[in-house]
């Protein structure tokens, strides 16, 4: 007997619901290695779909993946929260898994412009680069001046407000943020971001419930 059509739709929404973090860990020939939530690892050919996220395409070490009408592009152990309602940016917690490096990276955004993070307990503010702060379309010039010691020595940054961070489907505003001339790989994720939460280990994952 077939299944009635309702039940189908609910069964496709909640998988859709459920996909809240997806991770790119390796590719096997035209294959891509998927994390789902952070569960077991499985294998996709371009066209299937497991737990509601369907592989679009590969290509090299980056993948696009579609779920609840959202496509995003994936890129090698840097996780991405998608689907499960996460457009309000209304969540509480956040979850992010071990790269394979050992760090915790997420896909996020800043003023609403998408960004890759890393997370940094060592970092006073967050801190990213001259360059990602043009991409993003971030005036730091308008910014406070100041002094910062590198490891190349001492080197011009600028201490900016950002108007919104966001990870996952979680947003907090008003965070504190330094721009720095020195060229950085990823936007470090530091306290003034962190402490907006509690912040626990779980195996190989970091999970970060925000203070009320």
């Amino acid at each position: 007997m077939k299944k009635p059509l309702l039940v189908l739709l609910f069964a496709a929404a909640c998988a859709l619901a459920q996909a809240q973090s997806v991770t790119l860990t390796g590719t096997i020939g035209s294959r891509a290695i998927l994390i789902v939530n952070g569960g077991a690892p499985k294998t996709l050919a371009v066209g299937e779909t497991f737990q509601g996220v369907k592989l679009v395409s590969l290509q090299g070490e980056q993948a696009t993946v579609e779920a609840e009408g959202k496509r995003v592009g994936l890129r090698m152990d840097t996780p991405v929260s998608i689907g499960g309602g996460g457009s309000s940016g209304g969540g509480t917690r956040i979850v992010l898994p071990a790269s394979s490096g050992g760090h915790f990276m997420a896909q996020g955004a800043i003023n609403g412009r998408t960004v890759n993070f890393m997370l940094d307990t060592g970092a006073t503010t967050i801190a990213l680069s001259a360059a990602d702060a043009q991409r993003i379309g971030l005036d730091f010039s308008k910014g406070q001046p100041v002094r910062m010691n590198t490891a190349n020595g001492v080197s011009q940054g600028f201490r900016v407000k950002l108007a919104s961070v966001r990870v996952g489907d979680v947003e907090v505003y008003d965070v504190d943020a330094i721009v720095s001339q020195q060229p950085m790989p990823y936007v470090l994720l530091g306290n003034s971001f962190i402490n907006r939460f509690s912040m626990r280990r779980d195996a190989d994952q970091m999970v970060l419930e925000k203070r009320f």
